[in-house]
């Protein structure tokens, strides 16, 4: 007879302070889904780059827009369940939500892009 392992409780923040009231939760959710959103728009204007505007610029060029898209669809979602989690954690524990300063890395990057995006066109 195989021996069953025994599983042990893991020590996450899940398991920390006591659950939030449920309306905070929800919002802290509903921001993280938004953020969510923001990637998957992200994502689907590399592939609409990539795939729908062969006469926009030069092949490379193209390729090289789409795939910072990419890249920032897939950081802006990693920054968004970290976001959620210490958010959440943090209402747990009751103590005060973190600031950060990556919504100004977002925002240059954002900038950044735009122009490109403008220059691509013009050129």
């Amino acid at each position: 007879m195989k021996r069953i392992k025994q599983r042990l409780p893991r020590h996450t923040w899940r398991n920390e302070g006591e659950a939030p009231d449920y309306r905070f939760s929800l919002a802290n959710e509903r921001t993280y889904l938004a953020w969510i959103r923001t990637a998957l728009a992200l994502l689907a204007g590399a592939i609409g780059i990539d795939q729908l505007t062969p006469d926009l610029a030069d092949p490379l060029v193209r390729m090289l827009l789409s795939s910072f898209l990419c890249l920032c669809s897939g950081l802006l979602a990693i920054f968004a369940y970290r976001r959620w989690s210490q958010n959440e954690k943090a209402m747990r524990t009751n103590a005060q939500l973190k600031y950060t300063g990556f919504l100004k890395i977002i925002s240059l990057i954002m900038l950044f892009l735009t122009v490109i995006v403008i220059l691509v066109i013009l050129l």
